[in-house]
């Protein structure tokens, strides 16, 4: 019996010899006084798809029309595919982008609509019909082909536009919060679908959104950003459960955070005294905290269990009365508050009948947590 290869990890940002197509160096943004983007260090690899993810405001839409060539850093450079792109123009940049709003010819066909660019681009008009033919088939639109963009449904509209943006077989490709005129479930769809067509063509994503769910969903890796700067920038699963700060810990999915002052640090574990009378809180250690420092202790609430009688086998064990439940279907949260006033959180699966499950409003009940399940970082 053969054995069967376990498929490569796409993981070029680790490795040292690997060359970044997009390398932003000290780049800053100012316009007049403000300053939007912060003397910011990234790089973007090929074929990677990249979310820049943070609050309106934060400077993400800006670092994407600079990529574009709509603005101009006031200082740093910009680097794609080894050029520098001082002075480049935007149509002289290996780089589309396509907008939340599509920007579709609502004359043209959607055919039409695909071979508007390529007929003004160097590409032989013999080859225009196979290549628009080609992204139809790409995009599952072929039979659409002759529809005007009114014709289409939202979702189906959303897939013109990245066929048309796809078109000229950019380097890179900006997508500017491309689903958010789609409904939840549509939108979700649709996310399988961009990763789909990202990884056929090879081309590299760069994707701003603010919506969390979709960043962890698409991206390769995550750049988590507030006011011009960048917090963290790792993969999805490394900026759930290790974020380096609590800013990213609290923006990216829900958290619980209780505040204290550190107690003890031993190497990769740390304590955290955070109430009086309470035992401290046991938990992995973040980067940057020692003895004494104010900190805070965040743990997700699917890693914090609820029981109705004391785990005396678990440090991390506090009492409290449910306040709250948050019916969500698949799981329930529960929002229990403790002696002090802390209001902590934990989700419990849904697998009994609703009329089976023994926790209900006002009930008194232990929260617990293992040491490894939550960190304590810098405040």
């Amino acid at each position: 019996m053969n054995a069967t290869a376990a498929p490569a990890v796409f993981a070029p940002w680790t490795e040292p010899d690997a060359v970044p197509l997009i390398h932003l160096n000290g780049v800053t943004k100012e316009f007049g006084s403000f300053t939007a983007i912060d003397n910011i260090e990234l790089e973007i690899f090929p074929r990677e798809f990249f979310a820049l993810l943070g609050p309106s405001g934060c400077g993400k839409t800006t670092i994407m029309r600079m990529l574009a060539g709509f603005e101009d850093p006031t200082r740093g450079t910009i680097t794609i595919d080894g050029k520098n792109m001082a002075g480049v123009p935007a149509n002289k940049r290996a780089v589309n982008m396509m907008f939340q709003s599509y920007a579709l010819f609502p004359h043209l066909t959607v055919a039409d609509n695909l071979a508007f660019g390529l007929k003004r681009s160097p590409m032989p008009k013999s080859e225009i019909k196979g290549r628009v033919d080609e992204m139809l088939r790409l995009v599952q639109l072929t039979k659409f082909a002759s529809r005007k963009p009114h014709q289409l449904s939202g979702g189906q509209r959303q897939r013109v536009a990245l066929a048309r943006a796809l078109a000229k077989a950019p380097k890179l490709l900006l997508l500017d919060e491309p689903l958010g005129a789609l409904d939840k479930k549509l939108r979700q769809q649709t996310q399988f679908e961009l990763m789909d067509i990202q990884e056929k063509t090879g081309t590299t994503f760069v994707i701003v959104t603010h919506d969390q769910e979709e960043a962890m969903t698409v991206a390769s890796r995550i750049a988590v950003m507030d006011e011009g700067r960048i917090k963290q920038v790792a993969t999805p699963d490394r900026i759930y459960e290790s974020p380096n700060s609590v800013y990213v810990a609290d923006f990216i999915g829900d958290v619980n955070i209780i505040e204290g002052s550190v107690s003890l640090v031993d190497g990769e574990k740390a304590e955290l005294q955070w109430t009086e009378g309470a035992r401290p809180i046991r938990a992995m250690s973040g980067q940057g905290i020692s003895t004494s420092d104010k900190a805070a202790f965040v743990v997700r609430p699917e890693k914090v269990a609820i029981a109705t009688t004391e785990p005396t086998d678990m440090h991390n064990r506090v009492q409290g009365t449910v306040e709250d439940i948050a019916y969500l279907g698949n799981m329930s949260t529960y929002h229990v508050r403790l002696a002090d006033g802390t209001l902590v959180k934990a989700q419990a699966a849904n697998n009994r009948r609703i009329s089976r499950r023994g926790i209900t409003w006002y009930d008194t009940v232990w929260l617990s947590w293992s040491d490894t399940a939550g960190l304590i970082l810098p405040n």
